[in-house]
């Protein structure tokens, strides 16, 4: 599944923030294409690291790395699909803190998972998970409109986002379960940085919304 857009409501403002966090990672992924595996390695966060109390830097700079042209892409078409809603209801400056604080818990969360690993994780996955789960307690009756893949076919349809961000979290929640088995050995999908931003996002997204719209919730 890969999400495209709310089809249910437009952000009534341009969402600058979104676009710069999109632009930013795009020029850091050229950084990385120009000067390697050395750039990479020194802004990549490795937990072992972490653990003794080295290169914290890193929990915020990995987010803003990527693995390669699939992966940097894919966090980018998931995070436009739900960011702009987000940061027109949030507000740009409360968007931005509660992007960055949902990058800094997802990358701690994979830390505490595995503590002694050396294995380089990056990516803002963590941070999307963040907005997607603001976004599916806010407008959970939303259709968004998504890829869906059968085999050989492909089709467009309208999917209600607690169904779509259920569906997914579920998926990392499987995946994340049979990871632990392998903690050990590393490497793969930081299934735990996915869940732990999307829990973040579902408990807080509400408290970064402006307190005029939070009243006006409560009277409703």
């Amino acid at each position: 599944m890969i999400p495209l857009g709310d089809s249910t409501r437009r952000p009534a403002k341009l969402p600058v923030v979104t676009l710069v966090i999109i632009a930013l990672n795009a020029f850091v992924f050229f950084l990385e294409l120009l000067r390697g595996d050395a750039f990479i390695l020194r802004w990549s966060l490795l937990p072992a690291h972490i653990k003794t109390g080295h290169g914290v830097i890193t929990i915020f700079t990995s987010m803003f790395l990527h693995a390669g042209w699939e992966h940097i892409i894919g966090n980018m078409v998931f995070f436009w699909a739900f960011a702009p809603e987000m940061e027109d209801v949030m507000g740009s400056l409360r968007f931005l803190l509660f992007y960055l604080l949902g990058g800094l818990l997802s990358a701690l969360a994979q830390v505490a998972v595995n503590p002694a690993s050396t294995i380089p994780s990056l990516g803002a996955s963590g941070a999307i998970a963040a907005v997607m789960g603001a976004f599916v307690v806010t407008y959970p009756r939303d259709r968004i409109r998504t890829v869906l893949f059968f085999g050989f076919f492909v089709r467009v349809a309208y999917v209600p986002a607690v169904l779509l961000m259920g569906l997914w979290f579920l998926t990392q929640l499987f995946s994340g379960v049979g990871a632990l088995a392998q903690v050990q050995t590393g490497g793969g999908v930081a299934y735990m940085a996915h869940i732990g931003g999307f829990v973040f996002g579902t408990l807080t997204g509400r408290l970064f919304e402006p307190s005029g719209r939070r009243r006006l919730r409560q009277l409703r």
